[in-house]
């Protein structure tokens, strides 16, 4: 049995509410209950977590070290410049998946980057809450390899 973290940027805990043309009517409880399920499928447990503040972010990332075989990160708009949550997810060992509900390269320029991505095993984008399901395959994957 491994512990997948599933970690949230700012923001996210308006979901269902924040521009639900974008991100759509699910909340942050849905997409936790959601990944959570498909955890429990592959034997594996979930802890989750939200925040507005990186620092916050970057102190669940280290908690992580140890606790957590792999990550989920949505890491919202802290994705196009927070280097401190990439050199936090770089100390961290096991897989990690970033995940984005909309796909940010079909949005405004500023959001074509990913600091994140560079440390990422893998990204996923744009495909709403099925993007969850699908980042924990690839880990549920990744730990039986």
């Amino acid at each position: 049995m491994a512990t997948i973290a599933l970690l949230h940027g700012p923001n996210l805990n308006l979901l269902g509410q924040r521009e639900p043309h974008i991100y759509g009517s699910a909340t942050l409880a849905d997409y936790e209950a959601l990944v959570t399920t498909v955890a429990e499928r592959h034997g594996h447990t979930v802890s989750a977590f939200q925040t507005n503040h990186e620092g916050q972010l970057v102190d669940a990332i280290h908690a992580a070290r140890g606790a957590a075989d792999a990550i989920i990160i949505n890491p919202g708009a802290f994705t196009h410049y927070a280097w401190s949550i990439h050199d936090a997810l770089a100390a961290f060992s096991g897989p990690i998946i970033e995940v984005h509900i909309s796909n940010p390269n079909a949005r405004e320029p500023w959001r074509h980057t990913s600091v994140v991505a560079p440390v990422a095993t893998g990204s996923i984008m744009g495909l709403g809450m099925h993007g969850y399901e699908l980042a924990v395959e690839a880990i549920a994957r990744k730990l039986a390899s």
